[in-house]
């Protein structure tokens, strides 16, 4: 009987992760993940009509953004793992954290400018009606200032499991662009 109860408990555990996963969709998850949320959703440049020619343009985008965009990433991947380090000392100074939160909304800062920049290269791949058709996509499904459809880079200010670049709903790969 034992046996079965802790089967029948494993299983349950197992779905409901299963579940709280599958939520969110196919991709890398919430954080900065794969190349989906670097641009348009692909789903919305499906729906555009786009030719060869326009889709190989947009592919030579993408790929040339993330590679300008892969250090910046992994120089803000790094520094906010200082930063973290920073936060579990014993006696945590106030001046380091505050100087690896500015490295850090630093890069940030550069970052939104590579993706502004490439978000405005792609627009010039598209003809005014493919323009003008996804308007109509981000209007429609709660586009506005930011990466897919968020307040900007994240959420708010979080660093972690919380809103920001870690957790919120700005550079996950859900929503439109």
């Amino acid at each position: 009987m034992k046996k079965l109860t802790m089967t029948l408990v494993t299983v349950f555990v197992v779905m409901a992760l299963s579940a709280y996963a599958f939520a969110y969709g196919p991709g890398m998850g919430r954080g900065h993940g794969g190349a989906d949320c670097y641009g348009p959703d692909r789903s919305v440049l499906a729906q555009l009509n786009l030719t060869s020619e326009q889709t190989a343009k947009i592919n030579a985008l993408r790929e040339a953004n993330l590679r300008d965009t892969k250090p910046l990433k992994d120089k803000m991947y790094s520094k906010r793992g200082d930063l973290k380090l920073l936060w579990l000392q014993t006696n945590p100074d106030q001046n380091k954290i505050t100087a690896a939160q500015k490295e850090i909304r630093a890069l940030r800062d550069q970052m939104q400018d590579k993706m502004t920049a490439f978000r405005l290269e792609v627009i010039k791949v598209l003809t005014p009606e493919q323009q003008e058709k996804m308007k109509s996509f981000r209007m429609g499904r709660g586009g506005g200032p930011g990466m897919k459809g968020g307040p900007g880079m994240g959420g708010g200010p979080g660093m972690g499991g919380g809103p920001g670049m870690g957790g919120g709903p700005g550079m996950g790969n859900r929503g439109n662009w």
